[in-house]
């Protein structure tokens, strides 16, 4: 049984608002919760106009409260940009507000520019040793494990709950893959942002990880977006629009989500060809029976049971509507 779950990324339109994105993320998660879909993460980015998600650990708390089944987390929380303290603080409040519901998603990358990140923690080194130190002492605060003359024996994160959330390592490099092995931590690989390697770092994470307290065999998923509609040739146009849109993320362009009308008479050069052909492996677009095979044949292939679906559309309708679909095409169990 394949498992279904979202990541909401609150895209801006051209000429919308950051205010219509984050209801349009609300919308989106209380219309998940009803179809069935089994966790809902929201994603920290800065200094990126197109995206109003800057503050997950905020984002969750209210759509927490705005469902009733759905598990909820980050996707992830960027934890260079963070102390270790404050986000296992957040966390624990948010495990004590809606105990066993919450996924901690941790990622490496600033999330953004590094002037960006800079500015967000002035001590950043951007060094993976120091990633691996915060994870390592995440993880203490989390569970109240104290080593003699540590930190975590004189430091406590308030609140103590009495559930932990789930630890989730996000990587798009494969890097990560083996942190996340060496830490019994679950892997979610990003193909959503690069298009190859997932395999390996899949096949690395499960050969090398080691249980721990939370998990005591490797658990693993993939992230993609997904496109899926009614039509083979509205689908080809959704595609179309987030063609342009990686593309536009790769030039440094943060002009919002365009419309297919907008982009349609545009001609690509020769290397945006190429550059497009590239982007297609980090997307599943089609009609549902279309869509259906290739997510089947895709976690065959990954050996896993779960997909990350993201999926950005300029009309919220067309959004809502491939949710709508992939749930109907692989027959999740709603809730009432």
């Amino acid at each position: 049984m394949i498992r279904l779950s979202v990541l909401d990324q609150s895209p801006i339109r051209k000429g919308g608002t950051a205010f219509q994105a984050v209801q349009e993320t609300i919308e989106l998660a209380k219309l998940t919760d009803r179809l069935g879909y089994h966790r809902y993460w929201v994603s920290e980015h800065h200094n990126i106009l197109g995206l109003a998600g800057s503050s997950p650990e905020v984002l969750i708390s209210h759509l927490a409260g705005e469902t009733k089944g759905i598990r909820m987390g980050s996707g992830g929380i960027m934890l260079p940009n963070h102390s270790s303290l404050k986000v296992a603080e957040n966390f624990r409040m948010l495990e004590t507000l809606f105990p066993g519901r919450i996924d901690l998603g941790l990622g490496r990358a600033p999330g953004g520019d590094r002037l960006t990140a800079a500015i967000l923690n002035p001590s950043n080194s951007f060094v993976q040793n120091d990633f691996i130190q915060q994870l390592m002492d995440l993880r203490d605060f989390l569970t109240d494990n104290a080593e003699p003359d540590s930190i975590q024996e004189k430091v406590k994160a308030i609140p103590v709950a009495e559930t932990c959330p789930e630890l989730w390592i996000l990587t798009s490099s494969g890097e990560s893959a083996l942190i996340a092995a060496h830490f019994g931590m679950a892997l979610s690989f990003a193909q959503f942002i690069n298009p190859t390697g997932g395999y390996a770092s899949i096949r690395a994470y499960k050969e090398r990880f080691q249980p721990s307290e939370s998990l005591k065999t490797p658990q693993a998923s993939v992230g993609l977006f997904v496109l899926c509609a009614d039509t083979k040739e509205k689908a080809d146009e959704l595609q179309a629009v987030m063609d342009r849109q990686l593309l536009n993320i790769e030039k440094g362009i943060s002009e919002g989500i365009l419309s297919y009308e907008e982009i349609k008479p545009y001609v690509y050069s020769d290397l945006e060809r190429v550059r497009l052909l590239h982007n297609r492996g980090r997307m599943i677009a089609g009609t549902p029976d279309t869509v259906k095979k290739r997510i089947i044949d895709l976690t065959g292939e990954y050996g896993i049971d779960e997909v990350v679906v993201s999926t950005i559309t300029y009309d919220f309708k067309d959004r809502v509507r491939s949710y709508e679909l992939l749930a109907e095409a692989f027959e999740l169990e709603k809730r009432l």
